[in-house]
Parts: C-alpha cells; structure tokens; sequence
C-alpha cells in the first residue's frame, strides 16, 4: 500500500539555517532517502518551495487564486514522500527514520487512496 509521508516545520527555522547546516541536514535525509530507494519503497518525494511562492485556489466554479499559503499555522508543509510498504507500522518506521535525520520536523503518516504514476519531471525553461 502506498502511503505519503508529509513534513511540516516551521518555515521561518528553516529559512534561518546556514547553507552548511542545511546541506547537512539534507545529506542524512538523503541517507534514509537511499536506504528506502535499495528497499524498492520509495516514490516520488519532493523539497517545496517556500509559502511566500505558493498561490491557493479555493471557491466555486473556476476558483479565486489567492497569494501565499492555504491556512494561518505554526508550521507549514515542506516536503512529501510517497512510500510503497505492505503496513502503516512499516510506514510509521520509515518516517521514524526521516524523524531521527531532522527530529524538529513533524511528520504525517496517510494512506494514498489513488496514486498515479506520471511522467518524470524535468527542468523546463521558462517560456
């Protein structure tokens, strides 16, 4: 069963590190990272932009498009993996891990009802 690991934490600590503090912080979720692409468990996962780059589109018909996030929080979604485990609890250990590489960040565990794989992502010039 596939289930999306999604990381919050508070933006504004993030923002505040150094680049080496940060490249070390990246370098041990990469190693967790790693580990679950040999066990053939990992999906897509992502490092999102900040909240100040986001835009939210709620409303009837075609929607309003608003600037910045989508809710007034202490912490704001920064990242998502998308895992392939056979229970929650193996799940829940995957982000144990995750958790021990960067243990301020919080992490949810859902179950993904539908996961359609896409085309890989490339980066694209602007137009």
């Amino acid at each position: 069963m596939y289930y999306a690991i999604l990381a919050y934490h508070e933006e504004g600590v993030v923002q505040s590190w150094s680049k080496e503090e940060d490249a070390k912080l990246m370098d041990e979720l990469l190693k967790v990272n790693d580990r679950l692409v040999q066990q053939k468990s990992l999906g897509p996962a992502a490092r999102l932009g900040p909240t100040k780059s986001a835009v939210t589109l709620r409303g009837e018909g075609a929607g309003v498009v608003t600037d910045g996030p989508f809710a007034e929080t202490k912490e704001q979604l920064l990242g998502l993996y998308v895992v392939d485990f056979p229970t929650l609890d193996a799940a829940i250990a995957a982000a144990q891990d995750l958790r021990r590489a960067n243990p301020t960040a919080v992490y949810e565990i859902r179950p993904v009802q539908l996961y359609l794989p896409g085309a890989s992502l490339e980066t694209r010039e602007e137009e």
